[in-house]
């Protein structure tokens, strides 16, 4: 623990939390310091940081997983601390000795307690003991076989359905170490088991540098409630409130608020009791989360994260805290006061993610043209004042490249408000009038999420999306079709205008117009056909009868249907156009008149989805293969994606190897379908 101030600071991670912990610096007076991978190079946290030392690679193992490069990088930047964000290295009981032993400021907890609720194995063994309730279960680490687990299935299952707790299948295959939802596998079936505990090893090892992973009942329709804890060196701990965390897709939470709209003072109570508890039990230092799943009056201990949390915004709105600052100033030796702040108010925050629901979610990659959410009273931090309001943490800007080797993140959008309604609303609204111009993203789910009334009546559990049909792609089939008409219809009128801005000769007449009436103009977007003509009385539009052009310039047209205006901005990029209206936004693919020829794949080719790095071939060329059945494995953003046979068949073809990095379209495989 240091007794001086902290004068320069390295952070060991990137995007939005590298960016968080800067403008607390910025606010006390710290430089700062960014590592970046050459994935990295141009990222908004580089810039902003007062020096950035560069991390040769881009994978994560050779760059925010390698402690001794970020240690080095310390050295010659001449840092004295390091905050490891979240992720990475955050809960490396490692990477939190070496810091210190290097002579530097680790702004963390002990590496004792690291390892011991790093661990989340080691975790549910120290509060059995402590008497909190825990899940049954069993440890696959790095030396476990494959083949001991498929010769003892039958006995595993029986001691999941068989422990204290009694609760039976399905199971969870989880990551000792880290979290976020990688190295997680359902299980329902006994025979998926073995497979479930490899591709989570597999997918462990690669986002944390740990292998090991448990296996314990899933107990569905339950909360997802945490604590946030606060510890100074000096034997005070703080609980700051419970979060509801109980909004997931694929076990990654997507929605969190405090307080819960479901905890009872009784039930809050004992929560913070346990988790200022699990806290004292390890000497525990700084900020961390302690996870429950509650369900009716039962409590079960999940895990403890030893580190910030990405949902951690919530809780300093409502406690008027910044948990950052306060995390710098406990590594310098500072004492908290005796009793937390009484919270005030409501906030909820949603991670936007750079993700394709029309194709499973599939993580996307590419430039985002543009991000702009409405009405940002603060970026990073707390509204000036206290005031509630709309807080943005982000780790892109106006044209960021998003790559593949990284979590596919945008944002958190944060809003804070007197109560849970005014809170909820504000932030739907922000959500649904931003301007996201690129990538496609979970946007459309938010809202949706938002507005949904079990949502508003607080009845949530993590199975939410699934009972309400909101798990599967596509969201986009949701859309209203009467708005990407509209929509696709002020693109058009917008386009036209663009030409007319361009000509050269007679700009002042109306696109198409002629003297004696021809066909009408046509534009075709893969989501909608159009056809209109302007006239000298006006747009007339097939399929628009009471619609009415008010105006149109080659970025915004203004269209009256049934006496009501509306206002489209038309934004125009390669290959994509996105149009925004209070209506809702619209992304369109728009189609050439003339097609260039395209390259056509043979039937039966499997292609990679994204860019990515092949795991594993599971099949060879003339080997039969079921509907289904995986042929191969991809690693791209941190998360295994399996390439599966869409039917029976035979392997025609293998075009890749593993380890071999491919493109977005290639062919992987080749399956000659039994007819």
């Amino acid at each position: 623990m240091s007794l001086s101030p902290i004068r320069r600071l390295l952070v060991a991670n990137r995007g939005e939390i590298a960016r968080r912990v800067f403008r607390t610096c910025r606010d006390l007076g710290v430089e700062t310091v960014a590592v970046f991978s050459d994935a990295d190079a141009d990222a908004p946290h580089v810039a902003e940081a007062d020096h950035a030392v560069r991390l040769p690679g881009v994978r994560p193992a050779d760059t925010y997983l390698s402690a001794e490069k970020i240690i080095e990088a310390a050295r010659v930047s001449g840092a004295d601390a390091v905050h490891p964000g979240y992720g990475f290295l955050s809960e490396n009981a490692a990477f939190a000795r070496a810091v210190p032993e290097a002579g530097l400021t680790w702004v963390g907890p002990p590496a004792e307690a690291v390892a011991a609720m790093g661990s989340k194995i080691e975790a549910k063994a120290l509060m059995a003991e402590a008497g909190v309730p825990v899940l049954p279960g069993f440890v696959a680490g790095p030396g476990y076989s494959m083949d001991d687990l498929e010769g003892d299935l039958d006995a595993v299952f029986t001691r999941m359905s068989g422990g204290a707790s009694g609760w039976a299948v399905p199971l969870l295959v989880k990551a000792s170490a880290g979290g976020g939802g990688r190295g997680m596998r359902v299980v329902r079936l006994t025979d998926d088991l073995p497979e479930a505990v490899e591709s989570a090893r597999r997918e462990a090892t690669s986002a944390f540098g740990d292998g090991t992973v448990f296996v314990e009942p899933l107990l569905e329709g339950a909360r997802h409630i945490e604590v946030q804890v606060l510890a100074d060196g000096h034997g005070t701990v703080w609980a700051l409130g419970e979060r509801e965390c109980s909004i997931q897709r694929r076990h990654q939470k997507v929605v969190e608020e405090t307080p819960s709209p479901a905890i009872s003072p009784a039930m809050r109570a004992r929560l913070l009791d346990a988790a200022v508890t699990a806290a004292r039990a390890i000497g525990y230092v700084g900020a961390g989360t302690v996870e429950f799943l509650v369900r009716d009056e039962t409590v079960a201990f999940l895990e403890m994260n030893t580190r910030l949390q990405v949902e951690h915004p919530v809780t300093e709105c409502v406690h008027g805290v910044d948990l950052v600052e306060w995390q710098l100033r406990i590594a310098e030796g500072a004492r908290l006061p005796a009793s937390p702040p009484e919270p005030s108010g409501h906030a909820v925050e949603v991670r936007l993610y750079a993700e394709d629901p029309a194709r499973d979610w599939l993580p996307q990659s590419g430039v985002l043209h543009r991000f702009e959410v409405p009405g940002v009273d603060s970026r990073f931090g707390a509204v000036p004042g206290g005031r509630y309001g709309l807080r943005l943490d982000s780790g892109v800007e106006d044209g960021s490249e998003v790559g593949v080797h990284y979590d596919p993140m945008l944002a958190k959008v944060v809003s804070y408000g007197a109560s849970r309604p005014d809170a909820v609303r504000r932030l739907a609204a922000a959500l649904a009038g931003a301007r996201i111009h690129g990538l496609v993203t979970n946007r459309d789910l938010l809202v949706e999420v938002l507005r949904h009334p079990a949502f508003l009546a607080g009845d949530t559990h993590t199975g939410f999306l699934e009972e309400h049909g909101l798990a599967g792609p596509p969201a986009t089939g949701r859309k209203d079709t009467d708005l990407v008409r509209l929509s696709a219809l002020a693109a058009a009128l917008a386009g036209a205008a663009a030409n007319r801005a361009a000509a050269t000769v007679q700009a002042g007449l109306p696109s198409g117009w002629r003297n004696v009436v021809s066909q009408p103009q046509r534009t075709a977007f893969a989501e909608a056909e159009i056809s209109y003509r302007i006239t000298r009385d006006g747009l007339r539009a097939e399929g628009f009868p009471d619609t009415v052009l008010v105006g149109a310039t080659p970025s915004l047209v203004v269209l009256e249907t049934s006496g009501v205006r509306h206002r489209f901005a038309v934004a125009r990029y390669d290959g994509v156009t996105h149009v925004d209206s209070p209506l809702g936004s619209v992304r369109l693919t728009p189609l050439a008149r003339l097609p260039e020829p395209v390259e056509h794949v043979l039937p039966g080719s499997l292609v990679a989805p994204m860019p990515g790095t092949v795991l594993r071939v599971d099949v060879k060329a003339g080997e039969a293969v079921g509907a289904g059945q995986v042929v191969v494995v991809l690693e791209a953003m941190k998360m295994e994606h399996r390439i599966a046979a869409s039917a029976p068949g035979t392997v025609a073809a293998v075009n890749v190897t593993p380890g071999r990095q491919v493109e977005a379209g290639a062919v992987l495989a080749v399956i000659e379908e039994r007819t």
